[in-house]
């Protein structure tokens, strides 16, 4: 050890106890803990997994992963040994962040919402957000509503021309040419509260809630310099107050997503124009930009790119024109001509960002441009900090999806501008059972098991917060088990579901207290 390592330690160890990680080679890592020593049996890396495997069937060992091969798989330990008799307190299972558990299903919003959807949750209400639509053979002011009341909501409520859906006094004001709010509390029934933007203002691209405030981002001109309203009243059908431009995007293409983090920043992730012809690729980049604010309103500060899947520069310079920047904001944009750096082979091209954080696992949705010529879809990429890359996961649909994403009714939503969304109750995938055993008389064999037990994860809403989502993992108590010298694990795997999904295992860990 390091004479810096063996400091730590020692200054470590005049503060507190500790518990104790044992890696799969059997490396020892120390860890303060308040009250007691623990340690930790953890199977995690591609090495773990192989070192330590007693018998499995249907199963491949792959990228620090256990990947079933078939809709059954088995994973059984060795028998893990220790000198001295201790006592097992849990096993968690975690496994691979990639979410592929994903159903199609009808558009879930409004019928009748235009545009790319905007998706918010405020406590138990629903909100989204996109331009009303109106059928073109007939006028709003021919329909008469009737007055009505619903459970669940103490306001005066007029029926619509549209299913499911009910106007409230918002609801009823003239349109202004920009986006509309809806609410709900249940995901099926919509309550229309009217304009939230102007015409000038009707790029709307993401919205975040804090301390009572809606903030409402919207592109001036169209792909361009994120700007907001702050809204502390969704139900009057006026927009509110206009801050302006709140980042000065470097780059072109905003589109942007803001999610805030645990600690309140407000992280914005925009289109980076600068290495494609955007205007060839659905106006979508292989390049993301990532800036973070202490206030959501000002003092953006740029950080390293959260996506950046480049091809190779060549050197020269292209250029492509915008259809609206000269036109929407002819003081600041005197021409609708941009120029890119041309990169070669040919690119993959992302954005319409959406963002969402489970137990602080972030994901990124967004569009898929591939460059094969292929369909565009809505896909995905995920990182363990939003302030380091993310990686793609997959993609599904198909369409220009320009989405947002949801944690409703304790489920996942997956809204897009086509008619098709995804549903998904989450990362975790079904079914995944295990059982431990313990030796207890140091024979060298496990002599009794716990019966298996299925587990899964569980999600809920992280108060004061929209976009973050709180994990419990899934877990079995295992303070009943008697002491031992020896400790095995089985874990029995069943894809159940009918998507593409696996369970994919990434990680295991056994704690115990002696």
């Amino acid at each position: 050890m390091r004479k810096s390592g063996l400091k730590s330690v020692l200054l470590a160890l005049a503060a507190g106890s500790f518990h104790v990680v044992f890696a799969a080679g059997g490396e020892r890592q120390m860890h303060k803990d308040s009250t007691k020593t623990k340690q930790e049996w953890v199977i995690h890396t591609q090495q773990d997994w192989e070192s330590n495997v007693s018998t499995s069937s249907n199963l491949e060992f792959k990228d620090g992963t256990a990947i079933p091969t078939a809709s059954t798989a088995i994973y059984k330990s060795k028998l893990k040994q220790f000198k001295t008799p201790q006592s097992a307190q849990s096993i968690i299972v975690a496994q691979s962040p990639v979410w592929q558990n994903w159903e199609p299903v009808q558009n879930v919003g409004p019928s009748n919402l235009g545009d790319a959807p905007i998706a918010l949750r405020v406590g138990d209400d629903y909100w989204m957000f996109g331009r009303y639509t109106y059928p073109k053979n007939k006028k709003k002011e021919d329909f008469k509503g009737k007055d009505v009341t619903l459970e669940g909501y103490d306001i005066q409520l007029k029926t619509s021309p549209f299913e499911e859906q009910y106007d409230a006094a918002g609801g009823l004001n003239p349109m202004l040419g920009g986006y509309h709010a809806w609410q709900s509390k249940d995901m099926k029934t919509w309550i229309h509260h009217g304009p939230v933007s102007e015409y000038f203002s009707r790029w709307m691209t993401t919205a975040e809630y804090v301390d009572g405030k809606f903030y409402l981002y919207y592109d001036f001109p169209n792909d361009q310099d994120p700007h907001l309203y702050i809204d502390d009243n969704l139900m009057d059908g006026v927009p509110g107050k206009n801050m302006g431009m709140v980042f000065k995007d470097p780059t072109h293409g905003s589109d942007c997503a803001i999610i805030r983090d645990l600690d309140g920043n407000f992280h914005v992730i925009a289109e980076d124009w600068s290495p494609i012809d955007a205007s060839k690729r659905s106006w979508d980049s292989p390049l993301a930009v990532h800036a973070v604010s202490k206030t959501g309103k000002e003092k953006f500060k740029i950080l390293a790119p959260p996506v950046d899947n480049r091809t190779t520069p060549t050197g020269e310079i292209g250029t492509y024109k915008h259809p609206h920047w000269a036109i929407e904001d002819p003081k600041n944009y005197k021409t609708n001509i941009a120029e890119y750096n041309i990169h070669e082979p040919e690119q993959e091209a992302y954005g319409d960002w959406a963002a969402i954080s489970i137990g602080g696992q972030y994901y990124l949705f967004g569009d898929f441009d591939r460059s094969e010529g292929e369909p565009m879809s809505v896909c995905w990429f995920t990182s363990s900090d939003i302030n380091k890359p993310f990686t793609f996961c997959g993609n599904i649909g198909e369409g220009h999806p320009d989405p947002d994403i949801m944690f409703a009714e304790g489920k996942f939503y997956l809204v897009t501008q086509q008619e098709t969304d995804f549903v998904s109750p989450g990362p975790w995938v079904e079914d995944v059972a295990l059982r431990v055993g313990v030796d207890t008389n140091n024979d060298g064999f496990a002599n009794y098991w716990t019966s298996w037990q299925t587990v899964s994860e569980a999600y809920s809403t992280v108060k004061g917060f929209s976009k973050q989502v709180a994990k419990t993992p899934a877990m079995v108590d295992l303070a009943s088990l008697p002491q031992g010298y020896g400790f095995q694990f089985e874990v029995r795997i069943t894809d159940s579901t009918e998507n593409s999904s696996k369970p994919i295992l990434d990680r295991l860990t056994l704690t115990f207290d002696n």
